[in-house]
């Protein structure tokens, strides 16, 4: 199945958090990306179906290994691409509300290239 940007955002959002907070639950999603909890439910059980996360009886999130491979693939294209942006001038704010368009368009190959071209 391919994923949908904002799949990848639920799950590059799960990432961010258990490293923040160590564990993860809905609420959490809630929060921080200030979405309603019927869509943050709804995302979740799509996920869950998907095999992209797991959750247990308390409510707390894990991702599956699938899901960890693409949370950490976009957590990379977001923080080099911020980082990027903003060594060039561009003011954090926009650096990464652009990082965060940016990293579900980018290809491979650009990307790969623009980390060699920064040297990371």
């Amino acid at each position: 199945m391919q994923i949908k940007e904002s799949g990848e955002n639920y799950l590059e959002t799960i990432l961010i958090l258990t490293l923040r907070n160590g564990s993860v639950r809905s609420i959490d999603i809630v929060n921080e990306l200030e979405y309603t909890k019927p869509s943050v439910s709804i995302a979740m059980k799509n996920l869950r179906e998907h095999g992209y996360i797991n959750m247990d009886k308390d409510g707390h999130i894990t991702l599956t290994s699938s899901g960890m491979e693409i949370a950490q693939k976009m957590y990379e294209r977001h923080t080099v691409i911020s980082n990027w942006l903003m060594s060039i001038g561009v003011d954090e704010t926009t650096a990464v509300e652009d990082a965060c368009k940016i990293e579900h368009v980018i290809s491979v190959s650009s990307f790969d290239a623009l980390k060699k071209y920064i040297g990371k």
